[in-house]
């Protein structure tokens, strides 16, 4: 069973990848006309994209340990609450409200209950791709009786898209309370955006703050999954992980 699991969990994982990514348009992030929105439509396309693409926890607030690993395949989900700007600086191409995007991502604990993690997005068919760094230190480590607490701080930045760059910094607090193979999870903070557009003089630079709120459930059967809810800046985003947990 231990040698069938590694290989379930990839293929569930690469399974759950694709088929929440089929509804994906083939060209949804070139942005080719971002010129044509007006700067307060920037503005609300950014604040979208800000919370779509800001780093996605997936993972309880406990530390690995120093020889931990959590690695796997997620979709993230966000329902953009202005899909109709992204169509517009798209070429008006059909754009699902419910934009998903698949990411690699791998965590690895060290000493003094610090744990880091590498995500990496690429949507199909499109060069777009998103670069997410985390690094979390539990400094509440839990126990039988205490939940864990973490402080974390993150970063996404994206690229491929020439009309567009994305960046994001953010950092919260979280707490978890494993049940057998059960780990609940919550936790909130503040979330950066810094949306910088190529599309000439008519488009500046936008850059804000907005609240993220999360909450989760962790459930390591062999095969580890995750599952997600969050709300940045009042824009809903759902994830789902498959993958190992040791």
């Amino acid at each position: 069973m231990k040698t069938v699991a590694p290989a379930l969990a990839l293929a569930l994982s690469v399974v759950l990848a694709g088929s929440l990514t089929a509804a994906l348009p083939a060209r949804s992030a070139d942005l080719g006309t971002l010129s044509r929105l007006s700067q307060s439509e920037f503005r609300l396309l950014s604040e979208d994209l800000g919370a779509a693409l800001s780093f996605k926890p997936l993972i309880p607030a406990e530390a690995l340990g120093i020889t931990g690993f959590d690695v796997g395949v997620a979709v993230t989900a966000t329902d953009l609450k202005h899909a109709q700007l992204l169509s517009k600086a798209s070429g008006n191409q059909s754009v699902p409200s419910l934009l998903p995007a698949p990411s690699l991502r791998l965590h690895k604990g060290l000493p003094l209950n610090i744990d880091v993690g590498l995500s990496y997005t690429a949507a199909p068919d499109t060069d777009f791709s998103l670069w997410g760094a985390e690094a979390r230190w539990a400094f509440v480590p839990g126990s039988t009786l205490l939940p864990a607490v973490a402080l974390r701080g993150a970063f996404t930045s994206s690229s491929g898209v020439s009309q567009l760059k994305v960046q994001t910094t953010s950092a919260d607090v979280s707490l978890s309370k494993g049940f057998a193979m059960l780990t609940p999870y919550a936790g909130a903070g503040v979330v950066w955006v810094k949306s910088s557009p190529a599309a000439g003089p008519l488009l500046r630079e936008e850059k804000f703050s907005v609240t993220k709120v999360y909450a989760g459930l962790n459930v390591n059967l062999g095969i580890n999954f995750a599952v997600e809810a969050d709300s940045t800046g009042g824009v809903i985003s759902y994830g789902v992980k498959a993958g190992l947990r040791f």
